[in-house]
């Protein structure tokens, strides 16, 4: 028999930096989950993808035993990452400070289009173009 799912948390979580420290450590304690076994299982996974911050799922059991499935990072932050950028600008649609490329914005979308809800590479990438241009990022080509 499957187990019973107790509770689901959802957290956004820096890439291979896990830590019992918030906002790990209090979403995960309320349950009663081993949080430092999270925070290695974790960090194991997400080694190499540094500077990322990643959503994760974490299914809790009524033993208390969990699963997690890590998604691909959030659009913005890859584009603010394509495009040099510290920070989105505060006035999207009359400032614009940052430049990507069509090409940039297809890899984006590649990597995105298992999270996004569609299946249609051109669906996924209007939906990466619409995000850069709230974010004031130009798209050359």
């Amino acid at each position: 028999m499957a187990k019973a799912i107790k509770a689901q948390i959802k957290l956004h979580v820096p890439a291979a930096q896990a830590n019992p420290a918030p906002p790990v450590g209090p979403a995960l304690g309320q349950h009663g989950v081993n949080i430092m076994q999270f925070c290695k299982q974790f960090n194991d996974q997400t080694k190499g993808r540094d500077g990322l911050i990643l959503p994760v799922v974490i299914s809790v059991f009524e033993d208390r035993t969990f699963t997690f499935i890590i998604k691909s990072p959030p659009s913005s932050i890859l584009l603010k990452r394509a495009a040099n950028l510290a920070k989105a600008s505060g006035t999207s649609g009359k400032e614009t400070i940052g430049k990507v490329t069509r090409k940039q914005v297809e890899e984006i979308a590649k990597l995105k289009l298992a999270d996004l809800n569609t299946n249609d590479m051109q669906q996924a990438i209007k939906s990466i173009e619409g995000t850069a241009r709230s974010m004031g990022i130009a798209i050359e080509g």
